[in-house]
């Protein structure tokens, strides 16, 4: 390396670096191109939508705000690609769910890729049902929203099956396209193609809340800029922080024709946060289904029902915005706690960490190998796993604090979209480091 290119800042020259190998400039582009290609699909609009009505729809419920944000603005504009990829988030749930629980996909789970694969091919075909039950439920709750006019003309069930069933049809194409597109960045660009299309979605909408801050005040601005910071420094924080268990082993080494026996010393890195964002948006899914399904029974004409309808709302959609009585945050908190532990299992288990060191003749000092390592191992999982899990369920739940303090109305829902783009900008340089590291560069991370 030429003394220009050691003084030149670390990040930069990295990404020089980067561009200098082929291949890896090759999957930057690529990934590149995706998002291009889904922000162009984001703006393709579903037949026979009445513009005015849809932004009524949006000027009455902040919820379509919230739901618009994470599909990058594909909502509000109504797009093909208006459910973005969460049908197919929900399918993973559902299948993470099932698979420790039913004994034929538990047993394609062990048989390594081959099941994984079927796994896989499962949810895709869930995610189908899915987009079309999420679709329907969406549309029906923007009319809701709308003040009376239709946003879809050709729209209903009873009246119009087949134009309602070619709108649905769309929009589940428009979901398993982008699901197509995060797979192909999987395979030949850089990251988690999935997370990467989230990302870019809540990335593109962060300009348009820039002027919005105009209308907040002084202390809300800079409790925002505070949060941000702040935010950064614990996402990075908590993603990095892991808990390293000391393992011995033994190293067989053949000289002068007789076989030496030596030990040796490693680690397992247990991580905090085993579990990634993944908890913040299974949780996120799940909080967004109940007002939609409480306001198809806000005019029934049958009073308790109503009122129970009413209730779920105003709770979920008013507690959003930090000024509710907290029964959302509260659920939320809650679910992500939950999903934490759950997911960090499943990750954990499919490691099969005590097994593997029992085959590699490992052992941790002090601890018998076979089901004493797993027991020990699963307690310090269980205990490092609260940290992770409390530090999402804070962070979900920041802006309800904030909204307490300040007017800071404006980026409330930043906390989750905000974890969510550090830390899949985090994971992707790290998945670009080691394409670095693996021809000889210095890459992002010290």
């Amino acid at each position: 390396m030429t003394q220009q290119a050691a003084e030149r800042p670390r990040l930069l020259q990295a990404m020089i670096d980067a561009f200098r190998q082929v291949d890896v400039r090759r999957k930057l582009l690529f990934t590149l191109a995706m998002l291009i290609v889904f922000r162009f699909v984001a703006h393709v609009p579903i037949p026979n939508v009445n513009r005015e009505a849809l932004s009524q729809a949006f000027q009455n419920s902040t919820l379509l705000d919230f739901l618009s944000i994470f599909s990058g603005g594909a909502l509000q504009n109504l797009s093909v690609a208006a459910l973005g990829v969460y049908p197919y988030i929900t399918s993973s749930i559902i299948m993470n769910i099932l698979t420790p629980l039913v004994p034929s996909l538990r047993a394609a789970q062990e048989e390594g890729e081959a099941g994984r694969r079927r796994i896989q091919n499962m949810t895709h075909w869930l995610a189908v049902p899915l987009s079309m039950v999420q679709g329907y439920g969406q549309l029906i709750f923007i009319n809701s929203q709308s003040g009376g006019a239709s946003v879809i003309d050709d729209f209903g069930i009873a009246d119009h099956p087949f134009g309602t069933l070619a709108t649905l049809m769309t929009l589940t194409a428009g979901t398993m396209f982008l699901v197509w597109l995060g797979e192909l960045i999987t395979d030949n660009g850089i990251g988690n193609g999935i997370s990467i299309l989230i990302f870019g979605g809540i990335v593109a909408t962060l300009p348009g809340q820039i002027p919005k801050l105009s209308t907040e005040s002084i202390i809300g601005v800079l409790a925002i800029v505070a949060f941000a910071f702040a935010l950064i420094y614990l996402v990075v924080f908590f993603q990095e922080a892991q808990r390293r268990v000391p393992v011995q082993y033994a190293r067989s080494s053949f000289r002068g024709g007789r076989m030496y026996r030596q030990q040796g010393t490693s680690h397992i890195p247990l991580r905090v946060n085993m579990a990634g964002m993944i908890p913040l948006i299974f949780a996120f899914s799940i909080m967004i289904l109940p007002p939609i399904i409480a306001s198809y029974f806000t005019d029934t004409g049958i009073g308790w029902v109503e009122s129970t309808a009413n209730w779920f709302v105003d709770q979920f959609q008013g507690g959003r915005g930090g000024s509710g009585t907290g029964w959302y945050w509260a659920i939320l908190f809650v679910l992500v706690i939950v999903f934490t532990f759950f997911y960090t299992m499943v990750q954990y288990q499919q490691q099969q960490i005590a097994k593997s060191l029992q085959r590699q003749g490992a052992f941790i000092p002090g601890i018998r190998p076979g089901p004493p390592t797993e027991a020990y191992l699963m307690r310090v999982v269980t205990r490092i796993t609260w940290a992770g899990a409390l530090f999402l369920g804070f962070v979900a739940i920041l802006p309800f604090f904030i909204g307490l303090i300040s007017d800071a109305r404006t980026l409330t829902v930043s906390a989750t979209g905000f974890l969510i783009v550090v830390a899949v900008v985090l994971d992707t340089m790290k998945q670009l480091e080691a394409q670095l590291l693996m021809r000889n560069y210095e890459g992002f991370i010290r």
